[in-house]
């Protein structure tokens, strides 16, 4: 850490930004850093920023999805994975956020400005935010609303057809609020501040007056059970994690291998039938993978720090107004600007310790609530796809009775409710629609500023654009992005989709991790560095992440090409069935004429 007493009191004439890294990407600009706001509580409104959209964000696929069906089958029990996941990500958040106070740029040109330069990390980044890409977010939010227009739950092989064209016009939809409103950072924030207040409304509405206090107690402490891991039951003679025939029924069981060692037992045997569940939710808790580093370019369009200076990205229809820089902006480091940079980091990490690590377990421990509460222990869906819809049924019979179920006219099922149960199973399915629909609007707005602000910065001849014209780079990105999506959702399932994109979630967060802790020790400059301990907690972040991600591999891989093999095998069995059902063919008959 640079002594202080060592710097000039003042900006001095003859300054010249300096050109860290690779020397393709452009110099950096000269300003003056603004003074960091001083907070009071009588406009405490003012200080929430980013971390209110991607506080929003983080109660989505992780939450909703993943959390839900872990603590379906094993209660709160293993809650303690996605603790290390927030609090990593929290350390994550704020040093990619330190990059754009000094710079004003978003973390991803960062990444590109490191050696050896842009078209490495684009090759190695493409990669990595493949899950990002995945729109399993949309594909699972067309499940509660087919349920909300069925009025039942959906079959994956009957309503199939419904499903598909569904999660296209949601895709399409969703991603409209992206195009309109001046700039899209303030139409994202309206939207996901209002999915916080109904959904979080909802929520404590159900958890003061339909949960009991031992649903809290396991949840609460289960944030904390750090060592538990779900093991093979004893009954579970073949230990595939299922109930075969001759195996007497075993309940999901865990136990805490710190405790076992403690005590000389032997190392238990692990039970991996859910792990592919378990690293998504480890890689969705809060918001993962890449979709952490929008956080940094909602700083610069907050006008935080240097940010104030470079712009943002306006909305196609109604942003023509702004503009953003091709070129970030620096700041000479003196007394005086130290102290207000010391202000502005402290602001940043205040909302993230105040607003969007509580919002993580909050959100988290709300949808686990859920199934904790309303669901028989030891859930395990055979199509997690379900999981999205999984508790309305629960929550329904819990507040309103329990449901009739009676064979229709036409042979098929019909279920009526009170209007009470009726009433809190619509909510509950549009609490589900309204978390996944906009986290996917949120995880697509975050893949475009990805790559509009690198794009934008690293190739030459984007920046020969007016600045006036980023928000047509912005509009073209998406409708590649919206073409691949509609791809991808037409031939794969959402829970295939999930647990792939959790898969690569784990990668991205941890190799992202270390390299935030290389850029913020090479491309700042030493007065404004974290601290040994900070890097060092980036280190410890990204080793967990990526521990995650190979241990996932390892096991999900054969399923998911299995699972992807499915059809063509499908195809395969029915034309051998239709061969074998076939009238055989007399050889007279069969001989050519002649």
């Amino acid at each position: 850490m640079t002594d202080s007493n060592a710097l000039p009191s003042q900006p001095t004439a003859d300054f010249v930004p300096p050109h860290p890294g690779s020397q393709v990407m452009p110099r950096w600009d000269a300003g003056e850093l603004p003074e960091a706001p001083v907070f009071q509580w009588r406009n405490w409104t003012a200080f929430i920023g980013p971390s209110m959209v991607m506080a929003a964000a983080a109660i989505g696929g992780g939450e909703w999805l993943t959390g839900p069906l872990v603590t379906a089958k094993y209660g709160g029990a293993l809650l303690w994975l996605s603790t290390l996941s927030i609090l990593g990500q929290v350390v994550y958040n704020i040093e990619i956020s330190r990059y754009t106070l000094y710079t004003g740029e978003p973390i991803f040109t960062g990444k590109f400005r490191t050696l050896p330069g842009p078209m490495f990390w684009l090759g190695i980044y493409l990669i990595l935010d493949f899950g990002s890409l995945l729109p399993y977010l949309a594909s699972n939010a067309a499940i509660p609303a087919a349920a909300l227009y069925l009025g039942r739950l959906p079959s994956a092989e009957a309503d199939s057809s419904l499903l598909a064209v569904l999660s296209c016009v949601l895709f399409i939809l969703l991603l409209l609020p992206l195009t309109i409103g001046g700039k899209v950072y303030n139409s994202l924030k309206a939207i996901m501040t209002f999915k916080l207040i109904v959904v979080m409304g909802f929520l404590v509405f159900l958890a003061l007056f339909y949960s009991r206090l031992e649903t809290w107690t396991e949840i609460g402490s289960g944030f904390f059970k750090f060592g538990n891991f779900p093991v093979i039951a004893d009954e579970d003679l073949n230990g595939d994690g299922k109930q075969n025939d001759g195996e007497s029924p075993h309940k999901p069981k865990v136990e805490n291998i710190t405790a076992s060692w403690a005590q000389g037992r032997m190392f238990p045997r692990l039970d991996l039938s859910m792990i592919g569940i378990l690293v998504s939710m480890i890689a969705i808790s809060g918001n993962g993978g890449l979709t952490n580093t929008p956080i940094s370019n909602f700083t610069r369009e907050q006008g935080w720090g240097m940010g104030r200076h470079v712009g943002a990205i306006p909305s196609i229809v109604g942003g023509h107004a702004i503009e953003l820089s091709h070129v970030g902006m620096v700041f000479q480091v003196t007394k005086e600007s130290l102290e207000r940079w010391k202000r502005w980091v402290w602001h940043i990490e205040r909302e993230q310790i105040w607003l969007w690590l509580p919002a993580c377990f909050l959100g988290l421990a709300l949808p686990s609530m859920l199934s904790v509460q309303f669901l028989p222990r030891g859930t395990d869906l055979k199509d997690k796809y379900q999981a999205a819809a999984m508790t309305a049924d629960g929550v329904g019979e819990a507040v309103g009775g329990k449901a009739e179920t009676t064979q229709g006219s036409d042979g098929k099922q019909q279920v009526r409710r009170s209007l009470l149960n009726h009433s809190f199973w619509s909510l509950t399915l549009f609490c589900g629609f309204l978390v996944l629909a906009t986290s996917m609007a949120s995880t697509a707005d975050g893949v475009l500023r990805r790559w509009v602000d690198v794009c934008w910065t690293a190739l030459p001849f984007l920046r020969s654009w007016d600045t006036k014209h980023i928000g047509k780079l912005y509009f073209g990105v998406l409708c590649i992005y919206a073409g691949l999506g509609l791809v991808m959702l037409s031939f794969v399932k959402g829970d295939v989709l999930l647990i792939f994109s959790g898969m690569i979630y784990n990668y991205a967060l941890g190799f992202s991790s270390l390299h935030v802790a290389v850029i913020n020790t090479v491309l700042l400059p030493p007065a404004l560095r974290p601290s040994i301990l900070r890097r060092a907690m980036l280190v410890l972040g990204g080793v967990f992440f990526l521990t995650a991600a190979v241990v996932s591999s390892y096991v999900e891989i054969p399923k998911l090409r299995a699972a992807l093999s499915a059809p063509a095998a499908k195809v395969k069995v029915e034309e051998k069935a239709q061969d074998a059902n076939a009238k055989p063919v007399d050889d007279k008959q069969a001989a050519p004429k002649g």
